[in-house]
């Protein structure tokens, strides 16, 4: 009989990252990154350090996790510490560690300096995004629960529509939304919630405040569940009552760039590519300095993972990449919009994971 279907995992993942650790000649790679863990060993606990190397692959940890780590990573040896410096020396040292690396982008000064202090045996050699790359293509089965996750996001901001009329605060609506996702199913939310009326749609990381709800208002809502880890993403604005002619003129700007975009994402492309599908649509009308953000990202155990659809974005795109469209329009005093759908990367295209429709809803009317 062969490994049970996670394990076969683990030990596909931890064979790819072995491969790099012999490319760029590295003895072992130190992991301390919450989501770069989970991925390869399948450990959920907030405090732990992975040591991989050819040979071994050890999770050191403490005495609230011991017992939870040896469950979720059959495939690792799981290491009590009691010094934690001690306990990362004798696992290096007894599998011959000398030239190691460590997640630049995650590890903090602090915790650098010390490792040259009292590890001073050891060459330490930076590798930022080593575990992400690998992350960057999703699985069958990482794919169904972002899926899934889209459609819990899905299923709670048809049931909030309704609930949604002037007096009704956005930190009212906010809390509503964040029942009904955790009510379908989701462990957690992806972010926190981003629901902006009117003016504070200007704003595109607006945190949801005590201002009623307007006649007129445009409401953009950001939000997302998490499934297994994994998360969703999705942003849809509705106007309160009866659209201006402004209002319908900015939501079919940012439609018409999201569906080009949208029809443009394939694999080959490169994020630039994309983006710049959507940035001309909105420049062109006149509105190129309100769209300051890049088109998307990557999404999965973190809900901001590369690669990203931007006007940097050089990572060319490939089947089984999951990201973010999402182009925005926003005007000072006035309010935004911004309409994000989820996909994944096609051969030929890409496949929609978010369902609800991007036709402009101008509720109670």
């Amino acid at each position: 009989m062969g490994l049970p279907t996670a394990g076969r995992r683990t030990m596909e993942r931890l064979a790819k990252l072995r491969n790099k650790l012999q490319e760029k000649e590295l003895d072992a790679v130190l992991v301390l990154g919450s989501a770069n863990r989970r991925y390869l060993s399948g450990f959920t606990g907030s405090a732990g350090t992975l040591v991989i190397s050819q040979d071994a692959a050890v999770l050191i940890t403490d005495f609230r996790y011991t017992e939870q780590a040896a469950v979720q990573a059959p495939e690792f040896q799981v290491r009590q510490y009691e010094d934690y410096l001690s306990t990362v020396r004798e696992v290096l040292e007894q599998h011959g560690c000398r030239r190691v690396g460590f997640e630049s982008d995650i590890v903090t000064y602090d915790q650098y300096t010390k490792w040259r202090e009292k590890l001073d045996e050891i060459e330490w050699v930076p590798v930022p995004g080593l575990v992400e790359e690998l992350r960057m293509i999703k699985s069958e089965e990482e794919i169904a629960c972002i899926e899934q996750a889209a459609a819990i996001g899905d299923e709670a901001w048809a049931e909030l529509l309704p609930r949604m009329r002037p007096g009704v605060t956005e930190r009212e609506l906010a809390l509503e939304l964040e029942f009904l996702l955790r009510r379908k199913g989701a462990e957690a939310l992806a972010f926190d919630i981003i629901l902006a009326g009117g003016p504070n749609g200007a704003l595109p990381h607006a945190v949801p405040s005590h201002r009623p709800l307007q006649e007129g208002d445009l409401v953009v809502m950001d939000f997302g569940a998490k499934v297994n880890g994994y998360c969703s993403d999705m942003t849809r604005t509705v106007v309160i009552g009866k659209a201006c002619q402004r209002t319908r003129t900015l939501y079919n700007i940012v439609l018409d760039a999201q569906l080009a975009a949208v029809a443009a994402l394939k694999a080959g492309k490169t994020g630039k590519e994309v983006d710049a599908v959507a940035r001309r649509i909105i420049a062109d009308a006149g509105y190129g300095e309100n769209f300051g953000h890049g088109l998307g990202h990557s999404v999965g155990l973190a809900i901001h993972e590369d690669p990203r659809l931007a006007p940097k974005g050089e990572t060319v795109l490939q089947p089984g990449m999951v990201v973010t469209v999402e182009p925005g329009i926003y005007i000072p005093g006035f309010g935004g919009v911004r309409i994000e759908d989820l996909a994944v990367v096609t051969e030929d295209g890409c496949r929609i994971l978010t369902r609800s429709t991007k036709e402009m809803l101008e509720l109670g009317v």
